[in-house]
């Protein structure tokens, strides 16, 4: 039904719309309230007809007619006439189908913006150093003598540049480790730098650091240990919370160029570098309690949670945390392996490597880093996928519709992603690979910002005339890697089987991994598990006969 309202004009006008632009309601009525809104004024302007016939002549005619129509027009209402040609010039160029379709609606709980810096980055550098590097400990008791703390050749910049030639983003600094020494001249006690040899008492390790991270355009991030072993306050509730937060305060204000105030993560509750099999950036709070949160609700988070929390997990290159001369560093490929269940699971890396007691990190630390670089570069810079042909079981929007096209896994990053239609019960991307391949990685990748929402899904391959699993998974978040032995083929079809909402899509990868030993894992089995996620081949899909797909 038409507005009651319009005006015999506006009806010569609105028939003289072309059918195929397909005018709603809703826009039409919303314009002719706007152009007969008293303020409206426009200047004076000629009505030109965009119709154009083949026949010259009726080119013409359609011109003479419009003048005619003009002159009437405008001897009743000029303003609204030609306030009406710029709606028909509107619609003629621009037809309804052009406009873009609004992207699905985010479902809670989100990250903020730090959280979501902090997850994008997947890995960070921890160094660990103190008097315990000088005196050979872990646990420090808190009574060292500052006089142990003598670096002689100090460089934070060697440290930021270390982490960077190794991929990292972000280092993060024991400002204070649980013996209560302060790597800055704490006003609020001197056991610290100031009290030490190095630099005569005026050192400041946490702002050299901070100077340093500014200039190569790394993030910072700085470790302030709630326990201290040295203050007679600590246990002294209101008391040492006082001086805590006194510390706490000058830390994030007397170091301009620190980034990173308190990201809001959580700790797995594990130190030996693996992460739940399912692991969400959902948590609540409230289940939450200092030294009582249960550790698998920590590894895995709360499907159902109400707050965005994401996890991380600390690891070290080496047995201990702080530098001991009699250790060495672990291989490359256990990092890798330790980078598969962290990085792998949607939960941040922060490997520690710490610097000796020079005031160095070790070339052995660094040269195991580069291995370890060398090693993620070879397997993920190379996308299998990336020049195969695309389908899916639909697209928000329409086939037609670029903005959220399954194409869109192919680039990197988070801001495109592949949208199906909604309300939909099958979830299907296709690949037709330009040729038959072999891979044993597969990554998947979501718009965080958009929420956390895929809870199952499962890689398949065409072989032998028939569908075939190839591996099941459960969360993805910010990253998700699966290994599984190798397969080969042409077809793939990634099912996401449950989701929270409209399942999104931001990155899909297949890679080989020619150096990681499955070493939990044969072919002789029809399934296994690895990394805990649930590898099956050979196994027929339900539907095994194969479907003809058209690719876009």
């Amino acid at each position: 039904m038409k507005p009651n309202f319009e005006s015999s004009e506006l009806k010569r006008i609105r028939t003289r719309i072309n059918a195929d632009n397909k005018i709603s309601f809703q826009i039409y009525h919303f314009l002719v309230l706007t152009l007969k809104s008293p303020t409206f004024r426009l200047p004076s302007l000629p009505i030109m007809s965009l119709t154009m016939n083949k026949d010259s002549s009726k080119i013409n005619n359609n011109i003479k007619n419009t003048k005619k129509e003009t002159q009437t027009l405008n001897s009743t209402k000029p303003i609204l006439v030609h306030a009406l040609t710029i709606l028909l010039l509107f619609f003629t160029v621009i037809p309804l189908s052009a406009l873009k379709i609004p992207p699905p609606l985010p479902i809670l709980p989100l990250p903020s913006a730090p959280q979501l810096q902090w997850q994008l980055s997947s890995m960070a550098l921890f160094l660990h150093f103190g008097p315990n590097t000088f005196t050979d400990s872990e646990w420090g008791t808190g009574h060292a003598n500052p006089s142990v703390f003598k670096p002689t050749r100090l460089s934070a910049s060697q440290w930021v540049h270390a982490t960077k030639a190794a991929g990292f983003s972000r280092v993060i600094l024991t400002a204070k480790h649980h013996d209560g020494f302060c790597l800055w001249p704490s006003e609020y006690t001197d056991y610290s730098v100031k009290t030490s040899p190095w630099r005569n008492g005026k050192g400041d390790v946490v702002a050299e650091l901070a100077m340093a991270a500014q200039e190569a355009g790394v993030s910072l991030g700085l470790y302030l240990s709630p326990w201290d072993r040295h203050e007679n306050c600590y246990g002294k509730t209101v008391e040492y919370n006082e001086f805590y937060m006194g510390q706490m305060v000058e830390l994030l204000t007397r170091s301009r160029h620190f980034s990173d105030a308190s990201p809001d993560t959580r700790w797995i509750g594990d130190e030996a570098g693996v992460a739940g099999s399912a692991c969400w950036s959902l948590f609540n709070r409230s289940n939450a309690t200092i030294g009582g949160t249960d550790p698998q609700y920590s590894q895995g988070g709360d499907p159902h949670g109400h707050d965005w929390v994401p996890a991380e997990c600390d690891v070290s290159i080496r047995l201990g945390w702080f530098w001991h001369a009699s250790e060495v560093s672990k291989s490359a490929l256990k990092l890798l392996d330790i980078y598969y269940r962290l990085a792998g699971r949607n939960c941040l890396l922060l490997l520690n490597v710490p610097p000796n007691s020079s005031g160095l990190i070790s070339k052995e630390d660094i040269q195991v880093l580069q291995e370890f670089k060398e090693l993620r570069r070879s397997i993920f810079s190379n996308n299998l996928a990336k020049t195969a042909l695309l389908n899916a079981s639909s697209i928000r929007g329409g086939n037609d519709n670029s903005q959220f096209s399954p194409y869109n896994v192919l680039e990197e990053g988070i801001y495109t992603y592949w949208a199906p239609e909604e309300d939909q019960s099958d979830w299907v991307l296709y690949l037709h690979l330009q040729e038959s391949v072999s891979f044993n990685i597969l990554q998947v990748q979501e718009p965080i910002q958009m929420g956390q929402r895929i809870i199952e899904f499962h890689l398949e391959i065409l072989s032998g005339g028939g569908w075939k699993k190839v591996i099941n998974g459960t969360t993805v978040g910010n990253k998700r890697l699966l290994q599984f032995p190798r397969v080969q083929s042409q077809y793939l079809k990634l099912v996401i089987n449950k989701s929270r909402a409209d399942p999104l899509s931001s990155y899909l990868g297949i890679h080989m991994d020619q150096f990681s030993i499955l070493s939990h894992a044969s072919n002789t089995t029809s399934q296994a598990y690895i990394n805990g996620s649930q590898v099956l081949w050979q196994v027929p899909y339900d539907h095994s006969q194969t479907a003809t797909v058209q690719y876009m």
